[in-house]
C-alpha cells in the first residue's frame, strides 16, 4: 500500500454504541453500499476524522504521534485501511466498482425492490399484514376496522418515516385518515433524502415500488413532465437515491396495506438537506433550485382532475449521543424537544412555511429535524389550508442514549 495514499473515508453514519459493557463505534452506511454496519473501537474516531483525502499515512502517523505521544505501527494502519476499503467505507476504486455495478443492477430492474423488507417489517405477506394490522389496534393506534365517511380525500398527510416496529401506533393514525375518507387517485410522496449530498435537492424515479403486498405503481408520466417543467436541475440525476432509502418505501409498504394497490398512483420526490439554508438564515423560496421545484410540482397538480394527496415522510427532532450532541436524551431533554416539536407543529396546523422555517432555523436546526425540506416543500404546495395533529411520540434509544420525534398530521 502506497504511503502517499491519502484514505478519504465516505459520508456514511458514525455513532457510539454500548456493547458488553464496552463502548464502540459504529459506522453504518445509510445509501446501503456498504452493506452491513462495521463496529471500531472507540479511539477510532481520531484516525477516522484524519481520513479525509488529504492526510497520508505517514501524515495520520504524525498527528497520531503527536495526540497520543506513541507510535501508530504501519502494519496497524494499513490493517484498519484494507477493513475500511473491504467493507465499502472509503473512496477507492472497489467503491467505485461497487458503486458501478449497484447503479447498473438498479437501472435494470423494472420495480425498486422492497429493500428493507425482513429487516424492519416482515417479508411474508400474511406475517407482514398481521404486523401492521397491530399497529392499528394496539391501545395507542386509532382502531380498526374504520368506519367510511364521504369526506373529501386529505390534501396532504404528515406520517413518520421511523422503522414501523418503533413508530407503528402513529403511521397508523396519519393512514387511519386515508381509510376513512374518499380516495386520492395520485399521492405525491415527498420523502426525506439522508443520502442527499450533490447539487441536486430533489430526486425521481419512474419505477414501480414493490412491496411484500403487491406492486405500487408510479405514474411515469407525471414524473416526465415534472422533470420536463424543472428548470433547475434533473430530476433523475440522483435516482439511485432511491434504492436504499426508506423515507419512500415505508409510505408504499402503508398505502397497499390501507388501499391495496389498485386505483391509485404515486409520485416518489426525494428531498435533500435544506441545511445550508438554515446556516445562513435564507428563507428556502430564494433558493433557485427550491422555487423552480414547487412551481412545477405546483403547476402540475393544478393542471390534474384526479384528487391528489401530498404525503411527507418524515421525522422530528434527533437527539441524544447518535446524533453527536454530548449530552443525552434524559427527562429534560425530552421535555424541551416536546415543547419545541409542539411550537413547530402549530406552524404546520396553520400550513405556514415561512413560520416553520424561521421556528428550525432559529437555533440552526439544534434538534436535527429530519423532515425539515420535505415539510417545507409540502407546506408551499398546500398555503391557505389547515392541518391537525392526530398523534405525536418519541422513542428513545438506551444503547445510544438518543431520541427521535415523530408525529402523524392531516392537511384538509
Amino acid at each position: 500500500m502506497d504511503s502517499n495514499l491519502r484514505p478519504k473515508l465516505r459520508p456514511v453514519e458514525a455513532f457510539p454504541v454500548e456493547h458488553q459493557g464496552r463502548t464502540f463505534l459504529c459506522l453504518r452506511d445509510p445509501a446501503g453500499l456498504a452493506e452491513q454496519p462495521l463496529l471500531l473501537s472507540a479511539g477510532a474516531s481520531f484516525l477516522l476524522a484524519l481520513f479525509d483525502g488529504e492526510h497520508s499515512l505517514l501524515d495520520i502517523q504524525a498527528e497520531y504521534a503527536r495526540r497520543w505521544g506513541d507510535i501508530l505501527p504501519s502494519d496497524k494502519l494499513r490493517e484498519m485501511i484494507g477493513i475500511l476499503d473491504g467493507a465499502c467505507f472509503l473512496e477507492s476504486p472497489r467503491f467505485a466498482a461497487r458503486l458501478e455495478q449497484v447503479r447498473a443492477e438498479f437501472h435494470a430492474a423494472s420495480a425498486r425492490p422492497a429493500a428493507h423488507a425482513g429487516l424492519c417489517y416482515a417479508s411474508e405477506a400474511q406475517q407482514l399484514r398481521e404486523e401492521l394490522e397491530r399497529y392499528f389496534t394496539t391501545p395507542a393506534g386509532p382502531g380498526y376496522p374504520l368506519a367510511v365517511s364521504t369526506q373529501r380525500p386529505a390534501a396532504g398527510l404528515i406520517v413518520p418515516h421511523i422503522d414501523p416496529r418503533r413508530g407503528g401506533a402513529t403511521y397508523a393514525h396519519g393512514y387511519a385518515q386515508l381509510a376513512a375518507r374518499q380516495r386520492p387517485e395520485l399521492f405525491v410522496i415527498l420523502g426525506t433524502a439522508h443520502c442527499s449530498a450533490g447539487p441536486q435537492l430533489f430526486a425521481a424515479t419512474a419505477k414501480d415500488y414493490a412491496t411484500p403486498l403487491g406492486t405500487v405503481k408510479t405514474d411515469a408520466d407525471f414524473v416526465a413532465r415534472l422533470n420536463a417543467r424543472y428548470r433547475a436541475g434533473d430530476l433523475f440525476a440522483d435516482e439511485l437515491l432511491h434504492r436504499n432509502e426508506h423515507s419512500i418505501e415505508f409510505q408504499a409498504l402503508f398505502l397497499a396495506w390501507t388501499l391495496g394497490t389498485e386505483g391509485y398512483q404515486i409520485v416518489p420526490i426525494l428531498v435533500g438537506s435544506f441545511h445550508a439554508l438554515v446556516a445562513s438564515a435564507t428563507p428556502p423560496m430564494r433558493e433557485e433550485r427550491v422555487r423552480a421545484f414547487v412551481e412545477a410540482l405546483r403547476a402540475e397538480i393544478e393542471a390534474e382532475r384526479r384528487e391528489v394527496c401530498i404525503l411527507a415522510g418524515v421525522d422530528f427532532a434527533h437527539v441524544g449521543k447518535k446524533f453527536g450532541d454530548r449530552h443525552g436524551a434524559d427527562a429534560g431533554v425530552l421535555e424541551w424537544v416536546r415543547r419545541e416539536d409542539r411550537e413547530l407543529i402549530g406552524a404546520i396546523e396553520r400550513c405556514d412555511p415561512d413560520s416553520f422555517f424561521a421556528l428550525v432555523s432559529k437555533d440552526q436546526d439544534r434538534r436535527r429535524i429530519c423532515g425539515l425540506s420535505p415539510m417545507h416543500t409540502q407546506l408551499e404546495i398546500l398555503r391557505g389550508h389547515k392541518g391537525r395533529l392526530l398523534h405525536y411520540d418519541i422513542v428513545t434509544e438506551p444503547a445510544t442514549d438518543s431520541a427521535v420525534s415523530f408525529a402523524s398530521l392531516v392537511i384538509d
